[in-house]
C-alpha cells in the first residue's frame, strides 16, 4: 500500500522546509522530498544553506575580518605584525557553520513530525507523486497537496564551459583551497561581486567582465555610481560591455577572450567564475501529464498566491516569477501553507528586500526614482551620507548613503536605497515603512537613538523636504 500524506513538499530549501514545517504545525501529515548530498551526506536546506547565501556569507565574514586587521586597525592604534591567513581554515569554518544549520533543520523537521523523504521526487497526474529514494524501490506517493519547491541552479555558458577547478560556476567558487593570484569573474550581479570580494581581500587580482554597459541596473542610478566607485577602489576591476567569446583551458589557466566597445581582447587567469545568474530547475520535476504549465524561460506558472494550473499543487521559490531570494521563497511557503488550510495570507511583493554584502553593503526595497518616474509618479527624493554620521566615523565605517523616493504628492514613501555599513539590516526600516504605508513626515517625527548609524535614516528623511540638520541643504519651493 502506497503512503498518502496531507502534503508534498518536493525540494527542502527556504521555501520548502519552512512550509513543510509550517503546514505540519497546522496539523497536516507532511513529506518532504529533497535529494542533495552535501560533502558526502544526505543535506536539507537547498541552495541558500548548503552552497549559496550560508558558506559564502561566512566566507565573506572571515576575509572582511583578516582584511579589517591587515589594512584598517592600525587607524585605531592596533598594530598587529606578521598577520595571515589560513584559507583551508577559513573553509573549514564554513563548513561547520554550514552543517549545524542544514542539521538544525533535520531536527525541526523530527520535531514537527515531517517525513523527510532522501531521494527525488516527480509530479504525476492527480497529484500523485513519484518518489524515488536513494536506495530501494520507487514508489507512488499519494498528495492532497504538492508544493514544488526545487528551486533553481546556475546558468552555464557555452563559450566558458566548466572545467575541473579552473573554469568554476559559484558552488566551486566557495570550494577555492588556495588563493588564485589572478581571477576573473564573468557577471558583475550579485553573486560576482560577492564571490569577487571574498578573493580579493585575501590577494587576488580580480577582474569583473560583465556584458552589460551599465553597472547594478535593477539599483537606483545613484547608489550604483557610488558602489561601482568603491568596489572600484578595493581593488575590482570592472570591465562593462565585456561581452566573453571564449575561454581555453591550458593546464592550470584560463585563457578569456572578450570583446567590448574597443575591439576584441584576450586575459589570461589562475580561474575563471561564471556568475551569469541561475535557472529555474525542473530536471526530471514533471510527468509530461501532470499538467503544470511553463513559460518560455521554463519558470512554473502560478497565480499571486503561487496557485498552479492544477488544484492543489502550488509552486515557489525560485520555480517562480520574482526575484531568485531566499526570504521570497520562504514567505511564500509560508503563505501556501496558511492558504491551504483555510487562513488568509498574501505576500506583499512590492515590499521584498535585496541585498548584496559586498563591504559596504547594498540594500534596496521598493521602487527606484526612475522606476517610479517610469510609471508616471512625481517624485521627491532625499539622500545623507554616512561621512557626517559620529557612529560611522568612530567605526571608520563611513562610506556610503541612505537615500528616500516619496511620492511628491501625497508625501508616501516609496523606495528606500542604501550602501553603507549595515545597509541589510538598517533597509528593514525602509521595508517596515512600506508596509504600514508610512509617508515621509512619519519617519521625520521619529526619535532615532544618538549616536547610531540609523540616524542617516532620519536625516535621509529630512533631507526630503530640504531638512536634514547635519549637512547644508538646497532650498526648495
Amino acid at each position: 500500500m502506497s503512503q498518502s500524506f496531507d502534503l508534498v513538499v518536493i525540494g527542502g530549501g527556504p521555501g520548502g522546509y519552512e512550509a513543510a514545517i509550517r503546514a505540519a504545525q497546522l496539523g497536516m501529515k507532511v513529506a518532504c522530498i529533497e535529494k542533495r548530498i552535501h560533502k558526502g551526506k544526505p543535506a536539507l536546506g537547498g541552495t541558500c544553506l548548503n552552497v549559496g547565501c550560508i558558506p559564502s556569507k561566512a566566507l565573506l565574514d572571515s576575509t572582511h575580518k583578516y582584511h579589517d586587521a591587515a589594512h584598517e586597525y592600525a587607524v585605531h592604534g592596533i598594530k598587529i605584525d606578521g598577520i595571515s591567513f589560513d584559507v583551508k581554515t577559513m573553509q573549514a569554518r564554513k563548513d561547520t557553520v554550514v552543517g549545524n544549520l542544514t542539521g538544525g533543520i533535520a531536527q525541526l523537521f523530527k520535531g514537527n513530525g515531517v517525513t523527510w523523504l532522501q531521494g527525488t521526487g516527480k509530479l504525476l497526474a492527480g497529484r500523485q507523486v513519484e518518489f524515488t529514494p536513494f536506495e530501494g524501490a520507487v514508489e507512488v506517493i499519494d498528495a492532497k497537496n504538492v508544493i514544488l519547491a526545487t528551486g533553481s541552479v546556475p546558468v552555464n555558458i557555452p563559450v566558458a564551459a566548466l572545467v575541473d577547478d579552473v573554469i568554476v560556476d559559484s558552488t566551486g567558487a566557495l570550494e577555492f583551497q588556495d588563493v588564485p593570484k589572478k581571477l576573473g569573474v564573468i557577471g558583475a550581479g550579485v553573486i560576482g561581486l560577492e564571490l569577487g570580494s571574498v578573493w580579493n581581500r585575501l590577494g587576488s587580482q580580480v577582474v569583473v567582465l560583465e556584458a552589460v554597459d551599465a553597472f547594478l541596473p535593477a539599483c537606483d542610478k545613484a547608489v550604483a555610481k557610488e558602489a561601482q566607485k568603491v568596489l572600484g577602489k578595493q581593488g575590482l576591476d570592472i570591465r562593462l560591455g565585456a561581452r566573453v567569446t571564449g575561454a581555453t583551458v591550458k593546464g592550470k589557466a584560463v585563457t578569456v577572450k572578450y570583446t567590448d566597445k574597443d575591439g576584441d581582447h584576450e586575459e589570461l587567469f589562475d580561474r575563471l567564475i561564471v556568475a551569469v545568474g541561475r535557472r529555474p530547475y525542473t530536471e526530471g520535476l514533471l510527468a509530461a501529464d501532470c499538467g503544470i504549465t511553463l513559460d518560455e524561460r521554463r519558470f512554473v506558472h502560478v497565480d499571486g498566491q503561487c496557485r498552479t494550473s492544477v488544484p492543489g499543487v502550488y509552486a515557489i521559490g525560485d520555480l517562480v516569477r520574482g526575484p531568485m531570494l531566499a526570504h521570497k521563497a520562504m514567505e511564500e511557503g509560508m503563505m501556501v501553507a496558511e492558504i491551504m488550510n483555510g487562513h488568509h495570507a498574501q505576500v506583499n511583493y512590492d515590499t521584498i528586500i535585496g541585498v548584496i554584502y559586498t563591504h559596504p553593503e547594498i540594500a534596496w526595497v521598493g521602487k527606484t526614482e526612475d522606476q517610479a518616474k517610469s510609471e508616471g509618479i512625481e517624485v521627491k527624493t532625499g539622500q545623507f551620507a554616512f561621512a557626517v554620521n559620529g557612529r560611522a566615523l568612530a567605526a571608520n565605517d563611513s562610506a556610503g548613503f541612505v537615500k528616500f523616493v516619496a511620492d511628491a504628492k501625497t508625501d508616501r514613501l516609496l523606495g528606500m536605497h542604501i550602501i553603507g555599513p549595515g545597509a541589510g539590516d538598517m533597509v528593514h526600516q525602509g521595508m517596515i515603512s512600506l508596509e504600514f504605508g508610512a509617508s515621509v513626515e512619519d519617519l521625520q517625527l521619529m526619535t532615532f537613538a544618538h549616536p547610531t548609524l540609523s540616524e542617516v535614516v532620519h536625516e535621509a528623511a529630512l533631507s526630503v523636504d530640504g531638512r536634514a540638520i547635519h549637512a547644508v541643504q538646497r532650498k526648495r519651493k
